[in-house]
């Protein structure tokens, strides 16, 4: 078999599991998060209907070129922020790039430090570099936000600082309260501005135990998603200092991102605002619940090597690492949700290592009804399967960490 023909059954093959795993996903009673992007365009269009009357006037004229519903959004972030100004941008990778490239202007340098596994380095085809101008260099590629002393001991000048909170590509981790502030503090002792890739902002109040206004204003800057824990449509936020946010928006025209009418996603977003984010908190406190479920699970069951990261979730999402072959992991959730109707893993396995797989877990107003009996119990349903797959009763495969 030809290499190509060889990738193209990779490719079907994957598309064949996704769509088993979506169809699993839908039909299955129980599972620990229900995010609305992954529902039906009637009911997607069904949220609006019910919800939207609540956030804002539907008599009032649509918007025009960012007008009218777009600005009442940008002040609400506005305002939850503490900033001075928002402006709304159809995605964050556009925010984003628009914030540094103005920073860049500002001070004169177009070196931007950031995480190895921040999200303009795995996510966005580099596109700072290749769209922006912008120059990234990284403090550290290790699975951890970056410390004080990298920052302070960087061998060249860099002119801003983004740090991703929470730092997803590393298991959704975020730095203590005392971490952050040196981390700032440490940035501008370089005279460098701090920008937040804040796309999850939004739940990180529990770990901080500090309000919305009060995290964002130890940075310069600010991006904020309203899709990713709010349940919006799509788009983003950058929320700053009023001049910065009067230049990004003409730098959101040339960059096309100054859509004829939003309003279908504004409502969303302002939607988000008022049902998911009052609730993030109690969604980040039983997630705690869950992974130390999943913990004592596969210690019952007998797997001997499992790991939950961060053990106590920083956020409402986490990992799982699990001692087998991705393929074996991935079937076996997809078996336990098409035969059960309760399906404990709804993400995707990804290869971490010979014999070592991990997956994202979110839990959010679906999962509350999860007690932790119930997490152990379909802990025990998946080992269960993953042992008859993996065929050698529940041991490691080959190769792994304990092998």
């Amino acid at each position: 078999m030809s290499d190509t023909a060889e990738r193209g059954g990779e490719a079907s093959e994957r598309l064949r599991r996704w769509e088993r795993r979506e169809a699993a996903y839908r039909a299955a009673g129980r599972v620990l998060s229900r995010p609305g992007f992954r529902g039906t365009v009637r009911e997607r269009l069904a949220l609006l209907q019910e919800a939207a009357p609540r956030v804002y006037d539907l008599d009032q004229p649509a918007d025009l070129y960012g007008t009218r519903i777009v600005e009442v959004l940008e002040e609400r972030v506005a305002a939850l922020l503490g900033t001075e100004a928002a402006a709304f941008f159809p995605t964050g990778t556009m925010a984003q790039q628009v914030a540094l490239r103005c920073w860049a202007g500002r001070t004169g340098n177009p070196a931007v430090a950031l995480h190895a596994l921040s999200h303009p380095e795995v996510h966005e085809r580099n596109a700072f570099g290749t769209v922006g101008g912008l120059r990234p260099v990284r403090l550290t590629g290790e699975p951890r936000l970056p410390t004080a002393e990298e920052v302070r001991a960087f061998e060249e000048p860099f002119g801003a600082l983004m740090l991703e909170l929470p730092l997803r590509d590393a298991g959704f981790l975020l730095p203590t309260w005392e971490e952050l502030t040196e981390l700032v503090d440490a940035a501008r002792e370089r005279d460098a501005v701090v920008h937040f890739d804040g796309a999850r902002l939004w739940e990180c109040t529990p770990r901080f135990g500090r309000p919305l206004d009060e995290i964002a204003g130890l940075a310069d800057s600010v991006y904020v998603s309203f899709y990713k824990s709010l349940d919006g449509f799509g788009g983003a936020a950058l929320a700053g200092p009023k001049t910065l946010v009067e230049e990004a928006k003409a730098w959101r025209h040339r960059y096309g991102g100054n859509v004829f009418q939003q309003f279908p996603t504004v409502l969303s977003a302002l939607i988000g605002l008022e049902r998911e984010l009052p609730r993030l908190p109690e969604y980040v406190a039983h997630a705690r619940v869950v992974a130390a479920a999943l913990r004592e699970g596969f210690a019952e069951a007998g797997v001997p090597w499992a790991r939950v990261h961060p053990e106590e979730p920083h956020t409402h999402e986490f990992q799982v690492w699990l001692p087998y072959d991705a393929e074996v992991l991935a079937e076996a959730a997809l078996l336990q949700g098409e035969e059960t109707g309760t399906m404990l893993f709804a993400a995707a396995w990804d290869r971490g290592g010979p014999g070592l797989a991990f997956t994202e877990v979110a839990v959010r107003a679906a999962g509350l009804e999860w007690t932790a009996r119930d997490v152990r119990a379909a802990v025990a349903d998946f080992v269960a399967r993953v042992a008859a797959l993996d065929g050698r009763d529940g041991t490691p495969a080959p190769g792994s960490p304990v092998d």
